[in-house]
């Protein structure tokens, strides 16, 4: 997300405005507590002002506290989040049409009021326009590519570059498709559809208002806008192809028996042992892995059609979108449900989310927005509810293997050959005084064709299909109902989040009850075929619809009292992606767990303080160590400098694990993190190397082995974590739900695990020693390394694996049931 900044440097787009100051009006609003923090600043201007940086202070002031928040530092280090003003004076004033005012505070959130619901819509997307104008204009063209899925094109990257996409009148073709099918399903339907054109008419009127030449919106823009943040966020599976040749190379390596089982282990489909957001079993895609209709590609053979990689054609994209904690009313000191929730979309200037509070016309909502779908507030707040999410990652996309006939252009499908379709979907600028890269490429009854690979020696084609493609603007029908407040219960919550199609896990609380539902329009598979292999694409084993509201994971109030959420497995038996092997026995979820189970009851103020302590810990301690640790006890060391490694690594876990640089000297203070960042990966091939062997770095390519301190802001979401742990735990003799089917470390032989780890250890130790002298109690970690930084900005802050929007949110009241007449 840094080129982001760059190019909008370069742009030399002057994004102005101006007005008087007034003072807004607060609508209903019954809330106790509404905080909320979406760093660096709202604005997203050229210019850098006092709101491009004044919220990055307060998150990171909350950081070094750790767990010991209390309930005055929710105010120091939160910002207010009423409807309104509130005790605010406003900073200015804008009224850009007779009906619509939007008054900024001093933080320059938008407060839009008006006098109807399309001058509400119309405000929103002046103030979008106004706030994100060019990254607006950045996402409108690379929203086409995520809806067309054109094959080897990273629409984000397309994006952030500062690349066009000129879209060909084909493109248009298909999201104007869209508006039709979005008109046919009802009368909410249609009220989207004018929503968009009142916010589509605010864009517009606000880039003529500045004299700006840009290309007029249209509903097109929004569906393509919403299309990206789908793929971006929303997505999960379609890496198949990529599995299903890693699986050939093992029974190359292994055998097919063996390979299969091994296979099965890494896979981790359904581990037992998996922390879950909710307890009750939802059974989903339950057909064994390798059935008639699953193909397993010849290692090495996929090419793709176009001029990409192979890896960029096939791999799918991370979603890392966390965390969320709520606490139910009977384990609340104050009676009601508390809630600590909110998105990570990564760290960059400008932000990607901005802040919006809407009013009028029905609408009440306030809180963040994907620009460019910000008529509708997100992520956020209603009169008397709050709501969040957390992508899923569920399985909504899946490849199939196409049976060729006679050339590469044909296909059997049901009996009989087709030929493939061809789209031309435009040209995309390439920079540098090169010429613009022409978009060409074929599709099947299933979808794009990704490129061809064989199987046991046949030529095949790999088409990606998508079950939310040409549908991504319904998924607003959610957002609807909670910014117009027709959610009025944890009951009505359940039912509009099944409206949304994306893969997110969204999260609601009001004064009485706690709620989940994990959402998306999720296939229902054949029987033979499950989806973490490709699938055969002759018609035989074709999805056989999708999976009804009634069968998503979801609860209300669970016996708990408290529902935890950080991208992990939303519940018993569902299944993880085929692209998702990290629903192991360890997640970073349970970084959650101890803090909100050590206590009987619960203030904001707690629940703060567990998610802000999670936020520097690092998970591989606190969870993975004391397997290795007591693997390692088990006999001497080979050298007193190993010795004393290990008993740092103790001593820091004792200490609780933290990355903190509290000195502020650039270093993380305690020797164990050096120690874990420079011992983690020798540790971990030493577990799978005696099973693996050379295809170990191969392993790595599709999981990484940890992604601790990543450069968006969120850690541990993905690496060899579960896999480590559960096989030492194993070879332990300790307690194992679902044990493997094989032994890794040692080949099951303790000794043998034994010394291949103090081996790893030692010699990662000579690397430090070589790199920080001898003494392992002098060795650090840097901190500056980690340090989040929003280039351009001269500003960067400590790391902290926290939303990068988040809301502290409790509720003592509740609007009246209206009833109908009769």
């Amino acid at each position: 997300m840094r080129g982001l900044a760059v190019v909008m440097l370069a742009a030399s787009l002057a994004l102005l405005g101006g007005g008087a100051a007034t003072t807004a009006v607060r609508g209903n609003d019954y809330a106790a507590v509404a905080l909320n923090i979406l760093p660096p600043g709202q604005s997203g201007s050229l210019g850098f002002g006092r709101n491009s940086s004044d919220q990055l202070p307060l998150f990171d002031g909350l950081t070094p506290l750790g767990a010991n928040v209390e309930a005055r530092d929710l105010t120091r280090f939160f910002k207010p989040a009423r409807f309104g003003l509130g005790s605010e004076k406003a900073v200015r004033t804008d009224r850009p049409k007779e009906g619509v005012r939007i008054v900024r505070d001093r933080w320059g959130v938008p407060h839009v009021y008006g006098s109807t619901r399309g001058n509400v819509h119309f405000g929103a997307g002046w103030a979008t326009a106004q706030d994100r104008g060019l990254l607006l204009q950045l996402l409108r063209w690379a929203g086409r590519i995520a809806a067309l899925d054109i094959p080897g094109v990273n629409p984000f990257a397309v994006a952030l570059s500062g690349r066009r996409f000129y879209p060909s009148a084909q493109t248009e073709a298909v999201l104007k498709a869209q508006e039709r099918l979005v008109s046919r399903q009802g009368p909410q339907a249609r009220q989207l559809l004018k929503d968009v054109d009142g916010f589509v008419a605010g864009i517009n009127a606000y880039y003529r208002s500045v004299g700006l030449g840009s290309e007029r919106w249209q509903r097109v823009d929004v569906i393509a806008v919403v299309a990206l943040m789908g793929a971006y966020l929303g997505l999960g599976g379609g890496d198949e192809t990529r599995r299903s040749q890693f699986l050939s190379a093992l029974e190359r390596q292994l055998g097919t028996a063996r390979a299969r089982s091994v296979w099965a282990d890494l896979r981790e489909k359904n581990n037992p042992e998996t922390p879950v957001s909710i307890a009750r079993r939802f059974s989903y895609a339950t057909a064994p892995a390798i059935g008639a209709g699953s193909v397993i590609l010849d290692d090495g053979s996929f090419s793709p059609s176009g001029a990409v990689s192979a890896q960029s054609a096939i791999s799918a994209w991370p979603t890392k979108a966390s965390n969320a904690l709520l606490v139910s009313a009977k384990r609340s000191t104050n009676r009601h449900p508390l809630f600590v929730a909110g998105p990570q979309v990564g760290h960059a200037y400008p932000q990607l989310l901005m802040e919006l509070d809407l009013h009028g016309g029905g609408i009440d909502a306030r809180g963040a927005s994907f620009p460019g779908l910000s008529f509708y507030v997100l992520l956020g707040r209603g009169s008397d509810y709050a709501w969040s999410a957390t992508s899923s990652n569920s399985d909504v996309v899946d490849h199939f293997v196409e049976e060729l006939c006679g050339d590469d252009l044909h296909y059997r499908y049901r009996g009989s050959c087709r030929e493939m379709e061809t789209v031309d979907a435009g040209s995309l600028q390439q920079g540098q005084g090169q010429p613009d890269r022409r978009l060409v490429y074929r599709t099947t009854v299933h979808g794009p064709v990704l490129g061809y690979a064989t199987t046991a020696g046949r030529r095949v084609a790999i088409s990606s299909m998508r079950s939310t493609r040409g549908r991504e603007l319904l998924s607003a029908l959610m957002f609807q109902d909670l910014n117009t407040g027709a959610v009025r219960s944890a009951k009505t919550f359940l039912r509009a989040a099944a409206k949304l199609e994306f893969t997110f896990n969204v999260l609601y609380a009001d004064d009485r009850d706690i709620a989940m539902f994990s959402t998306g329009r999720l296939p229902v598979r054949a029987p033979t075929a499950d989806g973490s292999l490709p699938t055969l694409g002759t018609g035989d084993h074709d999805w056989r619809g999708i999976l009804p509201a009634r069968a998503h994971p979801q609860v209300v109030n669970p016996p708990s009292g408290a529902i935890l959420q950080w991208n992990n497995k939303p519940a018993a038996g569902f299944p993880a992606s085929d692209d998702n092997w990290s629903f192991g026995s360890v997640h970073r979820v349970d970084l959650l767990n101890p803090g909100i189970a050590a206590r009987r009851k619960h203030s904001l103020a707690t629940v703060v303080g567990v998610m802000n302590k999670a936020a520097t810990q690092d998970l591989r301690a606190v969870r993975v160590l004391p397997s290795i640790a007591a693997v390692l006890r088990t006999g001497a060391a080979p050298s007193q400098r190993a010795d004393r490694m290990l008993a740092l690594l103790e001593e820091w876990r004792a200490q609780g694990s933290s990355r903190l640089d509290r000195e502020l000297d650039g270093l993380v203070d305690h020797p164990g993190a050096a120690i874990m960042d420079g011992a983690w990966r020798g540790l971990s091939d030493a577990v799978m190397v005696p099973v693996l062997g050379p295809l170990t770095t191969r392993l790595g390519a599709l999981q990484t082995w940890s992604d601790n301190a990543s450069s968006d802001g969120s850690s541990y979401g993905s690496g060899w974590y579960g896999w480590v742990e559960k096989d030492l735990r194993t070879l332990l003799g300790r307690p194992v739900r679902g044990p493997y089917s094989t032994r890794y470390c040692g080949g099951g032989d303790l000794a043998a695990c034994r010394a291949s780890l103090w081996a790893a250890l030692d010699a990662a130790g000579a690397e430090l020693a070589a790199t920080q002298g001898p003494t392992p109690d002098a060795w650090r970690a840097s901190a500056a390394r980690e340090r989040i930084n929003y280039s351009p900005l001269p500003a960067t802050m400590r790391f902290a694996n926290r939303p990068t929007f988040q809301q502290v949110m409790t509720f003592r009241g509740h609007r009246p049931l209206i009833r109908p007449r009769r």
